[in-house]
This record gives C-alpha cells, structure tokens and sequence, in this order.
C-alpha cells in the first residue's frame, strides 16, 4: 500500500501548542470488562486497551475510587472493582505506558454526582461531627497516597469530590433535604487539600489538586463561592459538559466560560474533566443507556459525528487556553455482567468500540490526534489549517480541517483540467480517487476566501 500524507497551511504554518495539552480517557471500567470475558481489538487483533488508547494519542487516564463499595459483594462474581486494589492495577497498567494518571476520590461507597453525594458508610456515625468528620477524610486520603506511594503509584493529578456542585460527605437526610452548608464544605475540602499537600511534602511529590463540577453553566458561581469561603488551595477547576444533559449551552459557551475563569483566576488552569458523545442510537444488551441526545449540529449519532463534536470541543478548548479534555468511559462495553441496575452497559453506545469491541476507525479516538492549532486571542487575521491523507488502498483523500470553515477543494491533473471540485464546512471531507489512473495530480484548497493553496501528488499503482 502507498500512503502519503501531505500538510497543507493557509497564510501561517500550524503550531505545537505551547502547553502540555492533555487527551484523556475514564478507563475505571476496563478491568472489570476483562475480568467479565471482554476482548478488545484493533485492526481485528486483541490488544492491551491501555496500548490502544496510548498509541491514539492518550496522555492521562482517569479513574474512580471509592471507598468500600460492598454492593459490588452481590454482583457477578463478588469482585469489587473500584476500591483501592483495582485502582493500584489500574494505575500500574496507565503508568506502563507512560501516561499521566488522575485519581478521582468519590468520597463515598457509590456513584457521586450533583444529585448524590452520599458519605461512605464507615464515617456515617461521624457525619454530623464536622470535627471528627475532616479527620477521618484527611486520614484517608493521606494513608491513600502513603499506600500508592509505597508502590510508586502516586497520580500525578488529584479530584477531591466527583461533581461536588452540592458539597460532599452528606447524610441520607442531608441528601434529600439538601441546602449547601458552605461553613461545613469549605472546611471538609480544606482539610482534604491539606491532607494531599502534607503528603506532598513529607514524600517530596507533586501533585495538581483538582475541583470537580458539572455544567459549564454552574462553574463561575461555584468557583466563586469556593474563593469566598477560603477554598483557594488548589491547582485545576474541573467540569463535566455532555450535551444531552447540560443543553443548550454550547460548545462556545463552554469555551467562554473556561476563558473567564482562565481571567477570572489567573493561577487556575481549567479542564474538561468529564465529556462524551454517542456514535450510535443502538443498544446491545438489555441494560439501558444513559445518554440518548445529539447536537442537531452532529447528527445523526455515527462514529464521524462522534468524533467531530469532540474535535470542536477541544478546539475550543485550546483556543481559550485550557489544560485538556477528558473522555469518559470509551471502553466501557457490554459483557456478561451485570451492573446495579442492568446486565451489560449503560454506555456502549458512547465508547470508542462497536459492538463486537473492534475500535471505530474512523471514530471517536481519533480526536486524540487531530492535528489542532493554537488561536490567537487577538483581532489578527487567525490561522486555519488543513491537513489531507492520499490512501491508495481505500482510493480516497480525507481532508481534515482544524475547526470549521468553509472551504473550496479542487483535484485536477498536471495540465490542469479539473476532475473534481466542491465546497465543504465540515471537519472531515472525503474524496473517491479509485476512477484516477496512475499519475500527478493536484490538490488545491482555499478557506474563506484565503490565498488558494496547492500541493501535488502521485496516485495509484503502476
């Protein structure tokens, strides 16, 4: 097979981002799938997931952990996953490929979320000892990170809280009748950050301490009532944004909110800490799913769509200076098992595999390696760029676009008639050779009116 790939710049060359930019991906559930008979594959080959996403371009890998989760005792297997054995696994399998790891403390049994926020069952009976309480959670995230420590397994990023829009460590009444005691909340975290900067200290690590909360929407007011209340001692603000459940706000609303609180809090960073998209309306188990919407902007649900919506995201993202963007739960398949509500997964439709476990390609993983640009802030004309891949085997061009525009494409041959042309906005535009015999030919594009650019190239065998 030939392959060539030619890049193409409009008026300014694309850049390196001048930051560390982190592609990220939830795999708390990859070794639960595995131990329930999940295969993962690429190219028709079983492969180490953690290789997969590793060589697509992932840089960080997230995990879960709670505290003592004993419900897993009746499922499947009695196994539990997410407590700290299977977290050590997990992070060891992330460090073997050498990627970053961000440790998500729940603080509690189960699920947390902005509806839940439920205290593990061992500090109940000290719930409402605010005191005793702040002791307990500095003791166990210290001794958390003493334990890794001891096994050089310490993340480099640590989430104190899962979507904390309404505090944490809250009673079964407290949850229910909910009213945020920020006096109680400011002192609970206070006192989780210092466990993780004691450590830091005493062990000479560094770790980024992350605040983690749901809709772009909600971030500002949250970030500062955080300030207000003398929560200051922490590194990165952290929010979810899924489209089906924080619409109508939108992938440029999001992108003015994370350069607000870039102006707003200078020596914060900010990163999508949660995101995902589906690439299918269809199910393939019993156990229902939990995202059923898509932007009518990337619809309808295909693994391009999947893709491009987190190829803007992202793009936003860098343009307005944020530190990364993470997927959650690409690899969480459907298998034999059984979760707390249903046998198989709430979320196969949204991962990077189809329903077989071969990764989507083209699909959402690709996004990892999109070639991006850094966007200027200021009113000078901005770079835009366009990148095109020539496979002889498929006889196809894809032309890929670092963020929307509209573009005229034009393939001619050496003597300049033209055999294909046309306008496109999308992320992704696809042109069928297979009709071309064996020669040069020319590719030529232009964005917006911008100075046409051309490349030549040979096609086909001979």
């Amino acid at each position: 097979m030939k392959f060539t790939c030619f890049l193409l710049s409009l008026f300014i060359t694309s850049t390196l981002l001048a930051q560390d930019f982190y592609f990220g991906a939830d795999m708390s559930y990859v070794n639960e799938m595995e131990d329930c008979g999940v295969v993962y594959k690429e190219a028709q080959t079983t492969q180490d997931p953690y290789t997969i996403f590793q060589k697509h371009g992932c840089n960080l890998v997230r995990l879960r952990l709670w505290h003592s989760p004993a419900w897993y005792d009746d499922l499947n297997d009695g196994k539990r996953y997410s407590d700290l054995p299977d977290v050590k696994r997990a992070i060891a399998r992330a460090k073997q490929q050498n990627m970053n790891v961000l440790l998500d403390f729940h603080l509690s049994d189960n699920w947390a979320d902005p509806s839940k926020q439920l205290v593990p069952a061992a500090w109940l009976p000290v719930v409402d000892d605010t005191n005793l309480l702040k002791d307990s959670l500095y003791n166990y995230i210290f001794e958390t990170l003493e334990e890794l420590q001891a096994e050089n397994l310490v993340p480099e990023f640590i989430q104190i809280g899962n979507e904390t829009n309404k505090g944490i460590l809250l009673s079964p009444e407290d949850n229910a009748t909910w009213t945020l005691d920020w006096l109680r909340n400011a002192t609970l975290f206070n006192h989780a950050i210092r466990a993780v900067r004691d450590f830091e200290e005493e062990y000479n690590e560094a770790i980024k301490i992350v605040l983690h909360l749901a809709d772009p929407s909600h971030a500002e007011a949250l970030v500062q009532d955080f300030t207000r209340y003398g929560v200051r001692d922490f590194d990165i603000i952290g929010m979810s944004y899924y489209w089906a459940w924080h619409k109508p706000t939108s992938i440029e609303e999001t992108g003015k909110v994370i350069a607000q609180l870039q102006q707003d809090y200078p020596d914060k960073q900010v990163l999508i800490v949660e995101t995902g998209y589906i690439w299918t309306t269809a199910s393939n188990d019993a156990a229902n799913n939990i995202i059923s919407e898509v932007h009518p902007d990337y619809s309808p649900a295909t693994p391009i769509n999947q893709r491009d919506w987190l190829i803007a995201l992202t793009q936003e993202v860098i343009k307005n200076d944020g530190l990364g963007v993470i997927y959650w739960e690409p690899a969480w398949v459907s298998s034999r098992c059984s979760t707390q509500w249903g046998r198989g997964s709430h979320q196969e439709h949204a991962t990077f595999f189809d329903f077989d476990n071969q990764l989507l390609l083209p699909g959402g993983i690709e996004w990892m390696q999109y070639p991006y640009t850094t966007l200027s802030n200021t009113t000078t004309p901005q770079a835009k760029s366009v990148q095109f891949f020539i496979n002889n085997q498929a006889g196809e061009i894809r032309i890929l676009q670092s963020k929307h525009a509209n573009m005229n494409y034009e393939l001619s041959d050496t003597l300049g008639h033209r055999l294909l042309s046309g306008k496109s906005d999308r992320l992704e535009t696809i042109l069928l050779l297979n009709a071309l015999p064996f020669g040069m030919y020319v590719l030529s594009v232009e964005l917006e009116g911008q100075q046409r650019q051309a490349q030549q190239f040979i096609y086909g065998k001979n």
